[in-house]
């Protein structure tokens, strides 16, 4: 897997480097601001990005601003957003650009609850898959929000089948997480689909669709 990652902090920075390659990632570029993740993409055209939210100069959007940039002109590069906060806002402006045709894969997982390398590499390689993953306390904080959407009519078991679609979860890892088979999944699955009036398509993504749908309510 070939990677770029932008972080401001030289310490981190400098971890991140050691940690990926540990893991057996190729690292191409570490910078530090939106203006050199840019030109290292344009340089490296890596498999995934891996960016801090908040950079130079402002440090307020700069790092998703890059993102955005990217997957707009480089839509197959998966993206990985690291941040300090859970910013509700952030994630569902990132996941907006997962439904289209051939995106890449897209991530937002929160600094602090990274433990292990392995967690780490795990997500990245989804990413690369293109697939999509969110921090649980991300999924938590958009659950915990007042509905009066078709999401509200969702049993609990497909809120926990949800919870964990938007995490990134395969069918085969959400059967084996909640002890279901095979079939109860598709069955929960194809239930929030129905409630949410996604219809089969060829060209939309609908498990992004329906994690964009319920982050936005």
């Amino acid at each position: 897997m070939r990677i770029v990652i932008a972080e401001d902090s030289v310490l981190l920075r400098e971890g991140l480097v050691r940690l990926l390659r540990e893991g057996g990632a190729e690292v191409l570029a570490a910078v530090a601001n939106k203006d050199e993740l840019l030109d290292a993409v344009e340089e490296f055209s890596p498999d995934v990005v891996l960016t801090d939210v908040r950079m130079p100069p402002g440090f307020s959007d700069e790092g998703l601003r890059a993102a955005q940039q990217i997957r707009g002109k480089y839509p197959h590069i998966g993206i990985l957003v690291l941040s300090q906060y859970v910013e509700l806002t952030y994630a569902t402006d990132l996941l907006a650009s997962a439904s289209a045709p051939g995106a890449g894969g897209l991530g937002y997982l929160l600094k602090d609850r990274i433990a292990r390398l392995e967690e780490m590499m795990d997500a990245l390689e989804r990413i690369q898959a293109g697939g999509v993953v969110l921090d649980p306390e991300v999924v938590s904080a958009a659950f915990s929000k007042p509905r009066t959407d078709p999401m509200a009519t969702l049993t609990q078991r497909e809120r926990e089948v949800l919870e964990l679609m938007a995490e990134g979860r395969t069918n085969a890892a959400i059967a084996a997480t909640l002890f279901l088979s095979a079939g109860a999944v598709e069955k929960n699955i194809s239930s929030i689909f129905t409630k949410m009036g996604l219809a089969p398509s060829q060209d939309d993504h609908r498990r992004v669709l329906v994690v964009l749908a319920w982050m936005k309510v």
